[in-house]
């Protein structure tokens, strides 16, 4: 239903899309300091004349479409933040800021979501209810939807749905993957500290040695996936930093631990760490040693709702073809503060690939990470064509 229409308007303000996907990719932002992203885009909701609130969790901004015709309100979604990393890719809008870079896609998946708004607001009297418009900080680190949905952007008007996009470089330009129930993982933080004795490496005898415990504890906690959770189920526990120490013959007094565990069931999420800290205290103990342990649970596990990701799928086929919508096999460890809107409303989130072929993957995270314009407007069409089918469905 209003494929055409849909179509005609998104080509029609593609060239403003893409003006708007070099602006942020130039002057990225890290989390909550998204601030002159933040104004551009409320510039542009002001210039299409849509209702707009600002400073929403520090540097968010929330949009709202009205329609003619009263209904439902649907939500859509994207994160705004970048990532601390010097850009090394060849573009003609290169970032401008030493040490920062969207090195993830979220200046695309925000040029995509002002793109959907572009088109819908030209249909307004096609819609039977309101599209909340969500551009959300600091999803790469602190996470900001969940500051958003406690400042009240689920309500006035309430939401009862919600939908957003990421731009997938393990995935083939023009396709789009989607998922239904687990599709991320919970991303938790740990760091711990082993705390023993330094002395001099000649006599380790008169030290506690924090450097082999650590090694001891580390090993030990790698077993907890491989024998402690069925085969059939996923989990990951990975070390991603291990500081002790400055001098070959000196032993340190401490050696500093920190990681991420990544599940997607709750009784996971909860008994790993128990595990961690239980191996963590018998393994300094018996030493000499003692310890300190913080674990930083951050978002949920995302799980697409059955219903919302039909929907999506279908609609998403209206825009890149039936051949080019894939349902994902598998779940990825990666994830996503969109967890939180699925844990309130029926949601789904949705793959849109960017690579040119199998062979050269992109690499998210990635100093050289790039990917071509056009696939903004797959996430403009295809968000657009998912909101006017959910609320005119």
């Amino acid at each position: 239903m209003y494929t055409d229409i849909i179509n005609k308007i998104g080509d029609d303000n593609y060239s403003k899309m893409v003006d708007l996907r070099h602006q942020f990719h130039m002057y990225p932002e890290l989390g909550y300091e998204e601030f002159k992203t933040a104004k551009t885009i409320a510039d542009e909701l002001e210039r299409l004349g849509i209702e707009y609130k600002t400073n929403v969790a520090k540097t968010g901004v929330v949009g709202l479409i009205k329609g003619n015709s009263p209904g439902n309100t649907v939500l859509l979604r994207a994160d705004m933040d970048a990532l601390r990393i010097n850009e090394e890719a060849d573009v003609e809008y290169k970032s401008k800021v030493e040490n920062r870079m969207h090195a993830c896609g979220h200046d695309g998946h925000t040029a995509g979501l002002l793109g959907a708004a572009m088109i819908l607001n030209k249909m307004r009297d096609k819609i039977h209810g309101n599209v909340k418009l969500v551009f959300q900080p600091a999803e790469e680190e602190q996470g900001g939807a969940k500051p958003m949905i406690d400042e009240g952007i689920m309500e006035n008007p309430k939401v009862d749905a919600a939908f957003g996009c990421h731009l997938w470089g393990e995935m083939i330009e023009g396709e789009v993957h989607v998922r239904k129930g687990h599709m991320m993982a919970a991303p938790d933080l740990f760091r711990f500290t082993v705390k023993g004795k330094g002395g001099h490496g000649a006599v380790p005898h008169l030290s506690v040695d924090p450097i082999v415990i650590a090694a001891q504890v580390i090993n030990n906690m790698q077993s907890i996936v491989s024998r402690r959770i069925s085969p059939l189920e996923s989990a990951v526990v990975s070390f991603g930093s291990i500081n002790g120490g400055k001098s070959h013959n000196v032993i340190p007094n401490d050696v500093e631990v920190v990681g991420t565990v990544r599940t997607f069931s709750e009784e996971h999420r909860k008994f790993i760490p128990k595990a961690m800290e239980n191996i963590l205290k018998a393994l300094t103990e018996s030493q000499g040693a003692s310890y300190e342990f913080k674990y930083e649970e951050k978002y949920p596990a995302l799980i697409n709702d059955e219903k919302m990701t039909e929907l999506a799928r279908n609609s998403f086929k209206k825009i890149v073809g039936e051949d080019n919508v894939f349902d994902m096999k598998e779940p990825t460890m990666g994830g996503e503060d969109f967890a939180y809107f699925g844990q309130l409303v029926p949601s789904s989130f949705i793959f849109v690939g960017i690579s040119k072929d199998k062979d050269n993957l992109v690499a998210h995270h990635h100093p050289e990470f790039k990917w071509d314009d056009k696939n903004v407007l797959t996430i403009a069409k295809g968000l657009a064509q998912t909101a006017i089918d959910y609320l005119n469905g």
